[in-house]
């Protein structure tokens, strides 16, 4: 695995690749807190797993503005941000040392979002959104092969996952959608910005705690579906 932080037509990106090349790639999407050590850290993880990994930074460096404008996009399921998400997956999906075009998004609370909208876009082979916001049933009718964790614990957007599944209900989309019932939200990150979340909302609402359990139980599952689908 190497690691390092890079900066491409002047957006922060943290890129890790594995030891073998060419290999299949992941575009890794932050949550709120923009691209910090913790997503850094689950990058690198990616790599370990034989993925050509890349996380840019989407918000500018979390500045309040660039988060609400990410939160109205989500809403409409369009815009500037979802573009430039988009780009960057096509860059790595152009990249020599990925392997024939196959590339895959993962993305964690607002970044889970992010990944079920670019997941009906066509260019990733597989997606895991991860407590992300339920985008729509048009966009779940349009998914590639989705897997998706939330925490039952998460009064905000933990039953995002039941809509998800009922939305694919009569279609033929390969998922492995879950709910952990003990977790909260962002059970798989370890930001620090997680202090602020639960001052804010994140206690009772979203009980955002990490969870190692669930983490480990969900990392499982990714690999083994991203292993089949991408």
């Amino acid at each position: 695995m190497n690691g390092r932080d890079l900066t491409v037509d002047g957006v922060a990106i943290y890129e890790s690749l594995p030891s073998a090349l060419p290999a299949p790639g992941i575009l890794v999407l932050h949550e709120l807190f923009g691209l910090n050590d913790d997503i850094r850290r689950i990058t690198d993880r990616f790599a370990d797993l034989g993925y050509v990994a890349v996380a840019p930074d989407l918000l500018d460096g979390g500045r309040i503005s660039c988060v609400a404008r990410a939160m109205a996009q989500i809403q409409r399921g369009e815009g500037s941000i979802l573009d430039t998400a988009e780009d960057h997956l096509r860059s790595l999906a152009d990249r020599e040392d990925v392997d024939d075009r196959r590339v895959a998004v993962v993305g964690f609370c607002m970044g889970g979002s992010f990944a079920l909208l670019l997941g009906a876009r066509g260019t990733a082979q597989a997606i895991s959104a991860n407590y992300g916001i339920f985008p729509g049933d048009d966009v779940a009718e349009r998914l590639c092969p989705v897997i998706a964790s939330y925490g039952g614990k998460d009064h905000l957007m933990g039953r995002d996952g039941i809509k998800l599944s009922r939305a694919l209900e009569g279609t033929d989309v390969p998922r492995d959608i879950v709910t952990y019932p003990n977790a909260g939200h962002s059970f798989m990150n370890q930001a620090e910005g997680h202090r602020i979340s639960k001052a804010l909302i994140g206690r009772p609402l979203m009980a955002v705690a990490f969870d190692e359990d669930a983490a480990e139980d969900s990392w499982e599952r990714i690999d083994a579906f991203f292993a089949e689908h991408v």
